[in-house]
């Protein structure tokens, strides 16, 4: 019967992706060494051209450039390039003081709005460096993350090296917890991928670094920057590694709203890199395909799949009592979201609540995602999200 076909092809698609993918490359890494081919001396350490594109960032950009700063690395060996986004702040202002203090750093200001890969692609071509680190205002730098990042690259085979974020200001009362859960497991999986083949998919984007001459300019409309320039790393045969010790700090976010509308952002550009790569899912690059296909793939696809579960396990419900039960269950789940917003009115937070709704509000968000990929985007041009204070 081909609903029942229907049925075991979407829930083997979403085990696969959630459980299964995560056990089988936790056990291959398990098999494999760390990069071994490390600077083992700060003073070691190839120059470096950190790299950012900001927008109304007043609140934290003096952190921001503080904390690379506090980095401490010898005289010529950083240079720090801002790109301001028709910044209306005082972030101009700020960079502007800051180049009295700091002789690295270099600020470029933007009278109109052209979007953060437009300024990352300008300031790639303007850097002085072989190597680069892409990074974000609200990322903030552990006096070591340059130095984790970078003493990778003595290995000729390593092309890009992503951080670990860490995050600060969980609260109960919103999602951070949750976001915060699902960001640590996401940091296990792409550690393992980069032992175990050194197909790490995709940085989290808010601090990695990589080798000039492998990056590809990004395309004006694309949304999610970080992941086309990591496959174009793979896809050129270098790897793509994760570094667990090279620590950085963002504030993790709180409202639901908010994160979900960000959410609903990456999963369109998440769409975008699907069909621009979809030829990779046949590479002969090992590991590529298989961690392309059931890290990213299956999960994108993951609405799709739960759409299919409910429509078929309601139409078989009545071959037998099972599939019933089946479609109740998930009937109750999606009530969840609600009773948990009802709840947090009277001040009440049930954390494996919040955990359903972070779920469901995840895959939601895939969906309005692909719905606008399918009516096009046009520009990627984005506002920052308020940061928690």
């Amino acid at each position: 019967m081909i609903a029942l076909f229907i049925f075991l092809i979407s829930v083997t698609a979403l085990v696969h992706s959630y459980i299964l993918y995560p056990a089988i490359i936790a056990l291959l890494a398990s098999r494999r060494k760390a990069n071994y081919k490390l600077y083992d001396d700060p003073v070691e350490i190839p120059p470096v051209s950190v790299l950012m594109a900001v927008h109304n960032e007043q609140d934290v950009i003096e952190e921001k450039i503080r904390s690379i700063a506090d980095c401490h690395l010898q005289g010529g060996q950083l240079e720090i390039m801002v790109g301001s986004d028709a910044s209306t702040d005082r972030t101009n202002e700020i960079l502007e003081k800051l180049t009295s203090e700091f002789d690295f750093l270099k600020k470029i200001a933007f009278s109109s709005r052209r979007g953060k890969s437009a300024i990352i692609n300008d300031l790639v071509r303007k850097a002085e460096h072989d190597i680069i680190i892409i990074t974000d205002a609200n990322v903030f730098f552990d006096r070591n993350t340059i130095f984790r990042l970078l003493r990778h690259f003595r290995n000729p085979e390593i092309g890009l090296v992503d951080s670990h974020m860490l995050h600060r200001g969980l609260k109960k009362c919103g999602i951070s917890i949750q976001e915060n859960s699902y960001i640590a497991r996401e940091v296990k999986i792409k550690y393992h991928e980069s032992l175990a083949w050194g197909t790490m998919m995709g940085p989290f984007g808010g601090c990695y670094a990589l080798r000039k001459h492998l990056y590809r300019d990004v395309p004006g409309s694309f949304l999610v920057d970080d992941f086309f320039i990591c496959m174009n790393v793979i896809s050129s045969g270098s790897k793509a590694i994760l570094e667990p010790e090279a620590l950085v700090y963002e504030d993790v976010s709180n409202r639901l709203g908010e994160e979900f509308r960000r959410k609903v952002r990456i999963a369109a550009g998440n769409f975008q890199n699907l069909v621009y790569f979809f030829p990779l899912l046949g590479s002969g690059i090992r590991g590529l395909s298989f961690s392309f296909l059931s890290h990213k793939v299956l999960r994108w696809l993951g609405p799709l799949f739960l759409a299919a579960i409910f429509s078929t396990s309601f139409f078989l419900s009545s071959v037998h009592q099972v599939f019933w039960y089946i479609f109740l269950l998930q009937i109750l789940l999606l009530t969840i979201p609600i009773i948990d917003y009802l709840l947090g009115k009277i001040k009440t937070h049930i954390v494996i609540l919040r955990f359903i709704t972070h779920f469901i509000s995840m895959n939601l968000a895939l969906l309005l995602g692909f719905l606008k990929f399918l009516k096009g985007v046009k520009t990627n041009v984005w506002q920052p999200t308020r940061r928690n204070q």
